[in-house]
């Protein structure tokens, strides 16, 4: 029985020893599911598993060891939450790059840490196939071992509910605290809550991503183009909404129309709320299809498709269906922040180029695997811009901003207000910083926002067929932190440089 926090026990203000034993036990599922990669090694006959074996063995031997001593007694508090989630996510990349360099795929350690940063945030971008700034070459896409492929893939599938959520459903220490993790770490409404029970929650989450991936993989396996090992990468990566593919053209190497309807269709349906994917599922149809973000969520998607495909049609001289495919594919590629490419977005006219670019800024639902923005904040700020319009009209009147039936306080408008300005303050920031690295305006926009947003591909130097091998080691760790603080939705993360996180 886990002894609970009484009244009048003396804490310190952060206790770091539930974080460093939490953390522990997240890095021993982290070497856990290195073992799955140990398999697909001994399968194809690759040397590569003796470095999966070696980092996986280290990390649940390291991570059993700090649970063990440090395990939890008391109640886990709301900032020693936020340190477990944000160290999480560090932790597990350093763990996680190990693979890279131990087998000898990678000659840099910043580059397997960028490569595992954004596998684990559902990022997608990555340094294979380019040349460093120090004049090595790393591998192409195609050219290195599968299991360090299927490490990639299986990156972005814990990633994207979360190894958090994952753990909320797996240890039973998460008696103790859970509910602080759930809502650090998940970017869903308190509403998403489906049970009283937060490990139960995460149980029910995990379930229904489990199934849907697999009648993807299924979906792909049965198209002749992608073989099993294909096919469960691409369903990894698009679930995940991460955008890792097995080919250095992404899914435009396999150019199939069918494949492009599969994965466009899993897309889309990863930037909706798994919550309510849990309730259509349930047998809850009435309240999948009333909601309000998925509604918006689906406008917005139908409304770019539309135009973009236009503007292919009419500027770029595609036929009306190619126009469609590929406008289709990108539109939802991007706006679910998956980045997975099935045409050169970077050589559009300007128009189609613009409006995708825009998209760059949204992101999918709150509760979905997706980055960026969410859907629910664009709602709301879009709504609270309309209130100010009518207000000015009648100076005098109460207009409350609502979603439905609900009203949005004030204090919610404040906050989602602070993310907008944050989230543009650190685009700028990021961008600035990559500028004075020496890349061009373009370009430098395009790594920044393709960084937080956690899409990957981005514009100029780092389009759809580029990559990120020739940034410099210290661009590298800017976009790698651009990657975690917009994983982490900015306040998480950005809460523990304050001064008042370590005050009383």
């Amino acid at each position: 029985m886990i002894e609970r926090l009484e009244i009048g026990v003396n804490r310190p203000r952060i206790d770091l020893k539930p974080v460093t034993g939490i953390l522990g036990g997240l890095i021993f599922f982290l070497g856990a599911s290195m073992l799955a990669p140990v398999l697909v090694a001994l399968l194809y006959d690759e040397a590569s598993w003796s470095a999966f074996l070696l980092t996986a063995v280290s990390a649940m031997a390291g991570g059993a060891f700090l649970f063990i001593v440090f395990r939890p007694k008391h109640e886990i508090r709301i900032r020693e939450a936020f340190l477990i989630v944000s160290l999480a996510w560090f932790v597990g990349s350093l763990v996680g790059a190990f693979p890279f360099t131990l087998s000898g795929t990678l000659d840099s350690y910043t580059d397997a840490v960028f490569e595992t940063m954004s596998g684990l945030t559902t990022t997608g971008a990555t340094i294979l196939g380019g040349a460093t700034s120090h004049g090595f070459v790393n591998p192409a896409i195609e050219n290195i071992d599968k299991s360090l492929l299927f490490w990639r893939s299986l990156s972005h599938w814990l990633g994207g509910m979360g190894i958090i959520v994952l753990s909320l459903a797996l240890l039973p220490l998460l008696g103790i605290g859970g509910m602080q993790l759930f809502q650090a770490e998940y970017s869903g409404s308190k509403s998403d809550k489906l049970t009283p029970r937060v490990q139960e929650t995460a149980f029910l989450l995990w379930s229904v991503y489990i199934g849907m991936t697999a009648v993807q993989f299924i979906l792909l396996w049965a198209h002749p183009s992608m073989d099993w090992f294909e096919a469960i990468n691409h369903a990894f990566s698009t679930l995940a909404t991460g955008g890792f593919s097995t080919k250095n053209a992404s899914v435009a190497a396999f150019d199939s129309v069918y494949v492009d309807i599969i994965i466009t269709v899993f897309m889309f349906l990863a930037g909706i709320n798994f919550a309510m994917h849990y309730r259509l599922f349930s047998g809850n149809a009435s309240g999948f299809f009333r909601n309000r973000e998925i509604r918006f969520y689906t406008f917005l998607t139908v409304i770019f498709i539309l135009a973009i495909s236009a503007a292919l049609w009419i500027s770029n001289s595609y036929s009306i269906g190619d126009a469609f495919r590929y406008g289709s594919f990108q539109v939802v590629s991007i706006i679910t922040t998956t980045g997975f490419g099935s045409d050169n977005y970077a050589i559009w006219q300007p128009l189609a180029s613009f409006l995708l670019f825009l998209l760059f800024f949204t992101g999918g639902c709150a509760g979905s695997t997706g980055g960026g923005i969410k859907m629910i904040r664009i709602m709301i700020i879009t709504k609270n811009i309309a209130r100010e319009f009518r207000q000015l009209i009648h100076p005098q009147a109460v207009i409350p901003v609502r979603i439905g039936d609900r009203v949005i306080e004030t204090p919610i408008l404040k906050t989602i207000l602070g993310f907008f300005v944050l989230y543009f303050f650190i685009f700028a920031i990021g961008s600035l910083i990559m500028s004075s690295l020496g890349f061009d305006l373009v370009s430098s926009m395009g790594a920044s926002i393709a960084s937080l947003g956690n899409i990957g591909p981005g514009w100029g130097e780092f389009g759809p067929i580029d990559n990120y091998a020739h940034v410099p080691a210290f661009g590298k760790w800017v976009l790698t932190i651009l990657m975690l603080i917009g994983r982490l939705e900015l306040f998480t993360i950005l809460v523990i440089f304050t001064p008042w996180f370590w005050r009383n």
